[in-house]
């Protein structure tokens, strides 16, 4: 075990920012994405969870704003390639199911659930990183969050396993145009 002092102004550090840049872009985004995906969701259970979510969201980013702050830095949002392209997909599975179908449930939640194991990963790593940067307090605003995300994703294996997929599977398939 390395019993050095961290270097605030290291490599290590000036990756740590950017990833909490990346991540602020992809939840102040998100709040947008959970609105409409709350929009498109069938059941009532689905738009309460990601009505939730979103509200969730909205305090991740004000977290987030805090740690720039801890950190001496301005908000700044770095655009992230990753959680863009899973953004997308979840227009575009809105796009390719018909409305009102459970069918189209099951692909908001699969569209959901990726960008929240995103997440996961991402606030893991964050974590990690402050833990190695001798950041504690900012350990102490992210671990909440971290949980959050891991319980949105259990909620919605939860709805996608108490009927939603069952359902899908029973609607007829669509004849192309």
């Amino acid at each position: 075990m390395n019993n050095t002092t961290p270097t605030l102004n290291s490599a290590l550090q000036s990756f740590f920012v950017t990833s909490i840049q990346e991540l602020y872009w992809a939840e102040t985004n998100l709040i947008n994405v959970l609105q409409t995906m709350t929009e498109a969701a069938t059941t009532r259970e689905l738009k309460q969870a990601f009505d939730q979510h979103r509200q969730q969201t909205m305090q991740h980013a004000q977290n987030l704003e805090q740690v720039f702050a801890l950190l001496a830095l301005e908000p700044q949002a770095e655009p992230s390639v990753g959680l863009q392209g899973l953004f997308d997909e979840g227009w575009q599975v809105i796009d390719e199911t018909e409305a009102g179908s459970a069918q189209r449930d099951v692909a908001l939640i699969i569209a959901a659930q990726k960008v929240e194991h995103y997440e996961i990963a991402c606030y893991g790593s964050l974590l990690t990183l402050a833990n190695t940067l001798g950041h504690s307090d900012i350990t102490t605003l992210l671990a909440p969050v971290l949980q959050e995300e891991k319980d949105t994703d259990t909620i919605l294996t939860a709805i996608a396993e108490g009927g939603i997929n069952a359902q899908a599977s029973e609607e007829p398939m669509l004849q192309a145009s």
